[in-house]
């Protein structure tokens, strides 16, 4: 999947308020092993690492095109790797902090997940994770539901992506049952205030859009885009439009 750093980050002072939150959870502690899952440029891992100066963070992401950017952010306590959360978690490394700010909605099958993430912590290690609970956003139940009727669902190949994101409740489970303790998760709306249409297509374009335009013809993806702005126009008749963008956040470390 193909990423363009300047489209995602139009929405940068957006993007970048949940991520505070979520760093402001974590305790500051001597010799901190860090990762950072998903980190895009390497612009938040380098606050983080600034941050938390006893710590040493590696970020990773799949993109080459995001990590571009971050090459000029390494130092001693901070380096960068192209991988996949997924190859992290299959080699032998743990870690007194895993994480990880709107990146692994991504990921497949998170009733699997969370819990080999749980294992890779070493004892009194600290989880935070952010992601978009995409099955409440008004922006990607649209783009679900477009795919599914035709002429798209047949040119997608009967292609969708399903959100993996879980319920709260559902996390909390998991991370009782592997261990968590001092849980504190919760969702939080990030309204976007959207003078116009085209700014709320533009926040999706940069994100999961991306996987569907792929799949289609130039000249099909016109036709699948004008369609999609036409039911975002229908779905928010009123400018300017307050888009209640939901994200869960979780904190907690390992027993």
């Amino acid at each position: 999947m193909s990423w363009n750093p300047e489209i995602y980050n139009q929405f940068k002072n957006i993007r970048f308020k949940p991520f505070f939150d979520l760093s402001d959870l974590i305790k500051n502690e001597n010799q901190m092993k860090a990762i950072d899952l998903g980190c895009g440029t390497g612009e938040q891992t380098s606050i983080l690492a600034e941050k938390f100066s006893n710590a040493t963070f590696i970020g990773i992401d799949s993109s080459a095109e995001m990590l571009e950017k971050s090459k000029t952010l390494e130092n001693e306590r901070l380096k960068f790797r192209q991988t996949t959360t997924e190859d992290i978690l299959n080699n032998d490394e743990n870690w007194d902090l895993i994480f990880s700010n709107a990146a692994l909605q991504w990921s497949d099958n998170h009733k699997e997940l969370f819990p080999k993430l749980i294992s890779k912590l070493k004892k009194n290690g600290q989880l935070a994770i952010q992601m978009p609970y995409q099955p409440g956003n008004i922006l990607n139940q649209i783009l679900f539901e477009l795919a599914t009727e035709e002429p798209f669902k047949t040119q997608l190949n009967g292609w969708n992506r399903p959100s993996a994101v879980l319920t709260i409740d559902e996390y909390a489970q998991i991370l009782f049952e592997n261990g968590i303790e001092e849980l504190n998760l919760f969702q939080k709306v990030y309204p976007i205030i959207a003078e116009d249409h085209e700014t709320l297509f533009n926040f999706i374009s940069g994100s999961a859009l991306i996987p569907y335009l792929e799949r289609l013809k130039k000249d099909q993806q016109e036709v699948f885009t004008i369609e999609f702005k036409r039911r975002i126009a229908e779905k928010f008749p009123k400018l300017p439009a307050i888009y209640s963008f939901k994200r869960i956040l979780m904190y907690g470390r390992k027993k």
